[in-house]
């Protein structure tokens, strides 16, 4: 069967395991390593389409299945040819299962082998996820890369129940994937399954071995920033990446802050999402290659300079910190939009930095 999306390495690190690569995908080839900025509703708030593709440079973007399921629904986005065409978004889209959103949910779902029946947090009212309703979902909002449903424990748990957890993730991939594959004809797009296991070394070699048969275009690093201290996400990542297939893309789920990117790129990871950037934005929490300034603080009242003078985003361009600060403080919402700007351009500057060093052989 031909891949929906295919890897090829172009440059390894001489003292890591970091690889830089091409993500052939059916919207564009992304250069990797690769930040992906979450678009949680079909939206990166705060920022305009033509400023992620323009400015930014984005060409990946993450969406959310569980949060467009219920709104705006899967039915209304297929009319417009699928999230592409309804967000006029040019570039390649991946979108997470929901597993998460639903492992947040935790007193409004029940999980069984069948999947996860869930109240609607805006609403109330009752659905039901499973890996097979989970792709058909996907499938409508013409994701370039879907992930499997699976079942994210926090940190910390007890053994028997992550073990339950990665042994319902393993089942459900294996119905997705046969889910996936009988649509396949419907479909551009790839599906990943999801690595679990906790932080227990065993139970991630487990279910790495149970996945690998699946022979599936990427394969994602799942259930870690649920708790657990950031030296376990990296250990858990160094042992998990190796495990997968070299010639496919290894995705991290969910990090992480501007200075560890490097980390999980060092030891093999080749794509990672987080909210941070935008969240943290809107938060007035802003990233510098001089560490954080969090624009609140009375230091930056009448402070002339920008925000970060190694950045050329639109906002370090043309905006002091104090201006910045008082359009914080007056709660515009032109804050928001020029603090996201600027927290994207760091992620994506970090990102583009580490992939020419590996290719300079650094």
């Amino acid at each position: 069967m031909n891949r929906a999306v295919t890897f090829e390495i172009v440059a390894r690190s001489p003292r890591s395991s970091a690889r830089a690569g091409l993500l052939h995908t059916p919207h564009g080839t992304i250069e990797t390593p690769v930040f992906m900025p979450v678009g949680t509703m079909a939206t990166v708030k705060g920022l305009t389409q033509r400023q992620l593709w323009d400015e930014l440079g984005v060409r990946l973007l993450l969406a959310n299945t569980y949060h467009l399921y219920l709104r705006p629904g899967d039915d209304l986005v297929r009319k417009f040819g699928g999230l592409h065409g309804f967000m006029r978004w040019p570039g390649a889209i991946l979108t997470d299962s929901g597993g998460f959103q639903v492992f947040s949910l935790s007193d409004l779902r029940k999980i069984t082998d069948e999947g996860v029946l869930f109240r609607s947090h805006i609403n109330g009212d009752a659905h039901m996820f499973t890996p097979e309703s989970t792709v058909d979902v996907q499938i409508a909002l013409g994701s370039d890369i879907m992930m499997a449903l699976d079942e994210c424990v926090g940190y910390p748990a007890d053994q028997r129940r992550v073990r339950d957890a990665m042994c319902r993730t393993i089942a459900w991939a294996r119905r997705a994937m046969e889910r996936y594959r009988a649509r396949r004809e419907e479909t551009t797009g790839a599906l990943f399954p999801i690595v679990q296991g906790g932080m227990d070394a065993q139970m991630r070699r487990e279910c790495v071995e149970h996945l690998l048969p699946l022979d599936a275009d990427g394969y994602a690093i799942g259930g870690l920033s649920v708790g657990e201290p950031r030296e376990l996400s990296l250990e858990t990542a160094e042992l998990t990446a190796p495990l997968l297939p070299e010639d496919r893309p290894r995705y991290v789920m969910g990090v992480g802050l501007p200075e560890e990117l490097p980390e999980y790129v060092a030891r093999g990871v080749d794509m990672m999402d987080c909210v941070l950037p935008s969240r943290n934005a809107r938060n007035g929490c802003l990233f510098t290659s001089e560490g954080r300034i969090i624009i609140k603080q009375a230091q930056y009242k009448d402070d002339p300079r920008p925000l970060d003078e190694a950045c050329q985003c639109y906002t370090c361009r043309t905006f002091s910190r104090a201006y910045l600060r008082h359009l914080f403080m007056a709660g515009e919402i032109l804050f928001a939009t020029l603090g996201t700007i600027h927290n994207i351009r760091r992620y994506m500057d970090v990102m583009r930095d580490i992939r020419a060093a590996i290719v300079a052989g650094e």
